[in-house]
């Protein structure tokens, strides 16, 4: 019963939900966050049946009142916040010419502003109990740019640039980037260029590697002592250039 009170957002699918599951089985009591409640209620209640400790709240990112209620309630509940995996996102694809800017405006919303909330959510708490973790789950292609990927890229960079940003402002606050390549998830289901999307899902179901390797390297910098800070890692499929 030592373990970490761990909140997730993103909770619902893919990679938020493999972390969910490994956290867990870690002995971490994990709180997740999505607007799909049906998908919560039901990783929480496998959670539960394996021993695990899990509980549940809806949580829209893009709106900040809802993610300080999340990060509240859990606080309020547990006395503490151990850590913050911020994994919400999503990929629309498509060339800039296409002027797709309602798909724009919302890869910077979720992936984007969605991370600066939940910071702006748990960093006085964290600082204010000396201690705690933020887990920002970034990409790839926040490495490299690809042709119609641009402002799916741009978040991504902004979220390693505001991840090195605050570790460099806090001596008492761990952060951590995740860079996952190609992996098994959701994330290329909506938005985007049709034609572009579906040659995306077509790569990574030919590439990718499961969600829950992206899962362990996650539970693998949680697991460091107070004092070791592990940055960055970076989880590709060997097969990915």
């Amino acid at each position: 019963m030592n373990g970490k009170i761990a909140l997730i957002t993103g909770a619902s699918s893919g990679i938020g939900e493999a972390t969910a599951l490994r956290l867990a089985a870690d002995g971490h009591h994990v709180v997740l966050g999505a607007r799909r409640t049906d998908r919560l209620a039901a990783l929480t209640a496998k959670i539960r049946a394996d021993g695990g400790r899990a509980e549940f709240r809806a949580l829209d990112v893009t709106d900040l009142g809802s993610v300080r209620a999340f990060v509240t309630s859990a606080h309020e509940a547990h006395g503490r916040v151990d850590v913050l995996v911020n994994n919400a996102g999503v990929m629309q694809l498509s060339t800039l010419d296409t002027l797709r800017i309602d798909d724009w405006n919302r890869m910077i919303d979720v992936n984007l502003r969605g991370t600066l909330h939940g910071i702006a959510a748990v960093l006085p708490i964290l600082r204010a109990q000396g201690g705690g973790h933020v887990v920002n789950v970034a990409s790839t292609a926040g490495l490299r740019v690809d042709p119609t990927a641009a402002v799916y890229c741009a978040t991504k960079f902004a979220v390693r640039a505001l991840s090195e940003g605050l570790r460099q402002e806090n001596t008492d606050v761990r952060v951590t980037i995740i860079s996952p390549g190609f992996t098994h998830s959701e994330l290329a289901d909506q938005g985007g260029d049709p034609e572009t999307q579906a040659a995306a899902r077509a790569a990574s179901e030919r590439l990718g590697i499961p969600a829950s390797a992206v899962a362990d390297a996650i539970a693998y910098a949680v697991g460091q002592p107070a004092a070791v800070d592990v940055n960055e890692i970076v989880v590709r499929p060997t097969v990915q250039t």
